[in-house]
């Protein structure tokens, strides 16, 4: 079987194909001049796109992730089905089309945080992007999406998976958490399975939404004094939220903070901003960042073999 991508997740591409003892293929990609993208197959790359089943590797992060991936769909919708007409005449013009056999895998699902309509008039752009990658593939692969519903009604198969029996793991063996704190409601699925994962005490921080640009927090009494604690979520961005809830932690009497996550966006100077405020900061492979330091290849492959199970394909 073969893995592919383009510039945006390379890496998580390898190691998804070694988990899965899979061939991996990255596609030609770069920019013109004027910022343009291009793509293209190589040649020496179209037998295995056409031979069997393909997982594409890809990024919907930052928006130029998502003009890639629908690009490199496009292209491998293209060899599959035998478009092969180009200018200058190079090789068959056409072949057979093989068929169905495109999986998307997306580690990190921009615009995910975008779920919700809170106005009259706005988009729900989660649901739109996923609409329009579905157009192009036979399943998609999500890694720790934030809302998982708003990609429930897609006319294809979508596998959710995380990486978060990784992440407990990682924990484990790094830092050995005494408690594994939630900054809010909405990650404690996700961080009270890594504390059952390693068997430590677990609990959550009140959020308040108000809208889609303001959040409060509500600190609450936490028994920590003297020990270690990991803060889980599935993304970190500002860190903002991050670095409030270890100030309260400290507050308590905690001995060391850690900050965990699947996605490390770490926008506008996160990573110096985290630093003040915690121990240490460890996030997945979803995206490139300067705190990789857990694989996201077998979360990947997990939801891999699931959409084959589903669709009956032969691995």
């Amino acid at each position: 079987m073969v893995v592919l991508s383009g510039s945006n997740s390379r890496s998580l591409a390898e190691q998804l194909a070694s988990t899965l003892n899979w061939q991996h293929h990255p596609l030609e990609t770069r920019r013109f001049p004027d910022s343009e993208g291009y793509i293209r197959i190589p040649s020496e790359v179209i037998q295995a796109v056409r031979s069997e089943p393909v997982v594409l590797v890809s990024n919907t992060f930052p928006d130029a992730g998502i003009v890639e991936t629908l690009l490199m769909l496009e292209a491998i919708n293209d060899v599959r089905r035998g478009n092969m007409d180009n200018l200058n005449q190079i090789g068959p013009q056409s072949m057979d089309d093989v068929g169905p056999g495109i999986l998307l895998a997306i580690p990190y699902f921009g615009y995910s945080r975008q779920d919700k309509r809170f106005k009259p008039g706005e988009a729900v752009s989660a649901k739109a992007i996923g609409h329009l990658l579905a157009s192009r593939c036979d399943g998609i692969i999500v890694f720790d999406l934030h809302a998982p519903s708003v990609l429930h009604d897609l006319p294809v198969p979508v596998a959710f998976t995380s990486a978060m029996p990784e992440l407990a793991m990682h924990l484990k063996e790094h830092v050995d958490p005494d408690f594994i704190l939630s900054p809010d409601k909405g990650a404690i699925e996700r961080a009270s399975a890594v504390a059952a994962t390693i068997d430590c005490e677990f609990s959550y921080l009140e959020k308040t939404r108000i809208d889609a640009h303001t959040i409060v927090h509500q600190a609450k009494d936490l028994d920590v004094d003297g020990k270690i604690v990991a803060i889980v979520d599935d993304m970190i961005a500002t860190g903002g939220t991050i670095c409030r809830a270890a100030e309260a932690l400290r507050s308590q009497g905690a001995i060391e903070v850690h900050a965990a996550c699947s996605h490390g966006l770490f926008t506008g100077g996160a990573i110096a901003r985290l630093i003040r405020y915690v121990d240490g900061v460890h996030a997945t492979s979803s995206l490139s960042n300067p705190r990789d330091v857990i694989s996201g290849g077998p979360a990947l492959a997990r939801g891999v073999k699931d959409l084959f199970e589903r669709l009956e394909w032969t691995i």
